[in-house]
């Protein structure tokens, strides 16, 4: 049977625990109020499929949870969300992704967390006939996916383009390894590369994004985008060299805000927008997200999106 959706969404699914922000860090001992703690999605996967739907775009999850009350919630909630859940996995002898999310007034966020069944997340794992007519194929939270570094992922990955299919790959890093030779390995058969301006500098060893986005491309990547934060992204690819800015929006917490900006990247591409348009729709959908404390909870939809863009300019600068 050939896919439904436009975007199959691959990759780390979580469950996060995440609290409104505190004035401060607790000490040994000491117990600091929240307003609110919350349990909601995480993982690039799950937030990227889940800010598509909200724009309305057909999508399938593939992941790996455990089979536990974790694992049950994301997919309960990924299913209500209208994504189909048909290549998820539950894996009886790991526990499911979790991360505890502690948000501090005027700080980044901190994350405390254990990949769970991610780690067992392998090509053989992704539906085949999602892929054999799917516009986009997302990979988010590479490299913390050991069992995807494999021949069999590359083959993948080298049949979907040969298809015309868009391959992106975001990246999350987690613990000491030598990222670089492996990345590199599969950057040749990636459409468009997304990680943030840290990621890239663990990788790369190298700060600046421009050099990031540079490097990224010299070893295979087609297109590169480098995410800042609130110093905004930076595209450099087949297409030109953009630097963007950022929307103004008031900040509750960052978490998910990087998934946000990869899905509302993906619908400029499966929308046929440039990339400074692609550039936008990421920037809007990554404001929109840290309007709460939630991974998704306060992203637009698409019209929510095309009104505030409507209403608010983004700065975009051609490099040299």
């Amino acid at each position: 049977m050939a896919s439904k959706h436009e975007v199959v969404s691959a990759g780390i699914l979580f469950a996060d625990v995440a609290c409104e922000p505190v004035d401060h860090l607790p000490r040994a001992g000491e117990l600091v109020p929240t307003n609110r703690i919350q349990l909601g999605l995480g993982g690039c996967a799950a937030n990227v499929a889940v800010d598509l739907a909200r724009l309305g775009i057909k999508v399938g999850v593939a992941g790996c949870v455990g089979d536990d009350p974790f694992g049950r919630f994301i997919a309960e909630t990924l299913g209500n969300a209208g994504i189909d859940t048909a290549g998820v996995r539950f894996v009886p002898d790991r526990g499911t992704a979790a991360t505890m999310i502690v948000n501090v007034k005027s700080e980044d966020r901190r994350f405390i967390s254990t990949p769970g069944a991610n780690h067992v997340f392998a090509d053989e794992d992704l539906p085949r006939d999602w892929l054999d007519d799917v516009r986009v194929f997302y990979v988010g939270g590479y490299l913390m996916m050991p069992a995807l570094e494999t021949d069999a992922f590359l083959a993948t990955l080298k049949r979907l383009r040969s298809q015309g299919v868009k391959t992106v790959l975001d990246v999350v890093l987690m613990g000491q390894r030598d990222y670089q030779p492996i990345i590199s390995r599969f950057l040749p058969e990636v459409d468009y590369f997304l990680p943030n301006d840290d990621e890239a500098e663990i990788i790369l060893g190298v700060a600046d994004p421009v050099e990031q986005a540079k490097r990224f491309h010299d070893a295979g990547a087609a297109n590169v985008v480098i995410t800042s934060g609130s110093r905004g992204s930076l595209f450099w690819g087949e297409r030109g060299r953009f630097r963007a800015g950022i929307y103004p929006v008031e900040f509750v917490s960052g978490a998910g805000a990087g998934d946000a900006f990869d899905a509302g990247f993906i619908a400029g591409l499966l929308w046929g927008e440039s990339p400074a348009g692609c550039l936008r729709w990421g920037s809007a959908l990554g404001a929109s997200c840290v309007r709460a404390i939630g991974t998704t909870d306060s992203v637009f939809t698409k019209e929510e999106a095309l009104a505030f863009m409507a209403q608010h300019s983004l700065v975009i600068e051609e490099l040299p």
